[in-house]
């Protein structure tokens, strides 16, 4: 006879309870990276005023200001380039390795950023160096998204995909609201004369001083089943060839995915050098309400991909979608006809609670469409393609066209057009994608 083991109620809990502390330390730990990426591009955002002055001096504040952002969106030219060599790399070697990889590359942009010599002190190496480190994050930030958005859909349970993966923003959210609060004390506590001759640069050495702690966390990564279980590995040449056979699937989550970068990037990135630029109100109080959208997207993106684990994705796709396109523009004019400390926030928030609600569907929604063994490259390349493009230059975009039109309002033109871009893309995507199951 072969004995039994019998599992009482008590036993059953106690696994439960295991299962659970097991999955959030997974996600804690897998998330840390993500973290670092997200506050190291966030602070040169927030810092860019300064950062013109130093590294970008043309006798023009507006020519300064627009390169030195025109060089924050430059990084985000090399993430496709990191989506396919550093995805097919994770998408072969596995999940655990490319995500020490990609930390490694990612500190290398950040230590180039902090310690670099001005313009005055060094010449046109400066920029250079500035402009090279900006790359290197971007080739490393390629893939970081679609690596960790990847690890925690394949270890999430079937019916919690979305609230799983969707603490791969929420990670990056809490990087808005700590680089804003480090900023916050920063200016505050410091001088304008010794923010630009030194101060600055305070938030980019904490992000190096970060980097071995969270080495040391992510180097406790365990591979997903789902990679081991996988019998084939497909090498660099075979992932390219499957990617261009679904380059319909890719094309639809890029598209999808210009939403959430633009509306990101404009409530996260920009909102301090538009409250203080464009708004000419007291750079702190931008900080201040960057905090508060890093903290609202914080609490709310969670929430928003268990709802999409209960109701479906497309409900909240297109919800976000329908109210970006039609508030944006409203919004904004509402804020810049008489701009105040209470109604940017009030702006803000209304922005972030409509792009947590698309992104918390989002990012699940592309882990799906895309086929399992190239997920990550698959995935990288969809995102980091609608990065490239329109994200990642959304504050230089917006900044160029106040300067064009005059209209201190277009930015929300610009998301209303992004959210109609992503709504069109997920209904001829989906209607193409099922016409084409249907005649398989």
């Amino acid at each position: 006879m072969t004995a039994q083991t019998t599992l009482t109620g008590g036993d059953i809990a106690e696994v439960t309870a295991e299962k659970k502390t097991s999955a959030f330390k997974s996600i804690f730990i897998v998330a840390s990276g993500n973290f670092l990426e997200m506050f190291d591009f966030m602070v040169f955002g927030y810092y860019a005023t300064y950062i013109s002055k130093a590294f970008f001096p043309t006798g023009s504040e507006f020519a300064s200001l627009l390169l030195t952002l025109m060089t924050f969106g430059a990084g985000f030219l090399m993430r496709p380039v990191g989506a396919l060599v550093l995805g097919a790399y994770v998408d072969h070697h596995g999940r655990r390795k490319g995500l020490l990889l990609v930390l490694g590359l990612m500190a290398l942009g950040t230590l180039a950023i902090a310690i670099t010599p001005t313009y005055e002190q060094i010449g046109l190496a400066a920029p250079l160096i500035i402009l090279a480190g900006r790359l290197v994050q971007g080739l490393s930030a390629g893939v970081e998204v679609g690596g960790v958005s990847v690890y925690l859909n394949e270890i999430a349970p079937p019916h919690r995909k979305g609230f799983f993966t969707s603490w791969q923003s929420a990670s990056q959210q809490a990087a808005v609201v700590f680089a804003a609060l480090i900023g916050l004390i920063v200016s505050t506590s410091l001088s304008p004369e010794t923010m630009q001759a030194w101060g600055w640069r305070i938030p980019f050495i904490i992000g190096c001083v970060m980097i071995p702690f969270l080495f040391i966390i992510r180097r406790h990564v365990e591979e997903t089943e789902a990679f081991l279980n996988r019998k084939e590995h497909p090498k660099i040449g075979q992932i390219m060839r499957i990617i261009g056979n679904n380059w319909g699937i890719v094309l639809q989550g890029a598209l999808m995915a210009v939403m959430t970068t633009v509306f990101f990037y404009m409530i996260t990135a920009y909102t301090p050098t538009f409250g203080s630029k464009v708004l000419n109100l007291g750079a702190g109080d931008a900080l201040f309400v960057t905090a508060c959208v890093g903290l609202t997207n914080f609490i709310l993106l969670p929430v928003m991909g268990a709802l999409s684990d209960k109701v479906g994705r497309r409900p909240l796709l297109i919800t976000a979608t329908v109210l970006g396109a039609v508030l944006a523009y409203p919004l904004m004019s509402w804020l810049v006809a008489d701009p105040s400390f209470g109604k940017l926030l009030a702006v803000e928030l209304l922005l972030a609670a409509i792009y947590a609600t698309y992104n918390g569907a989002f990012i699940v929604y592309l882990t799906e469409i895309i086929p399992g063994h190239v997920r990550t490259v698959g995935f990288s390349l969809a995102y980091s393609m609608a990065t490239a493009i329109f994200g990642g230059f959304t504050p230089a975009i917006s900044t160029a066209l106040i300067g064009v039109t005059g209209d201190k309002a277009i930015p929300g033109a610009w998301c209303a057009a992004a959210a109609l871009i992503s709504l069109l893309a997920l209904l001829i995507g989906s209607r193409i994608n099922r016409h084409a199951g249907d005649q398989a």
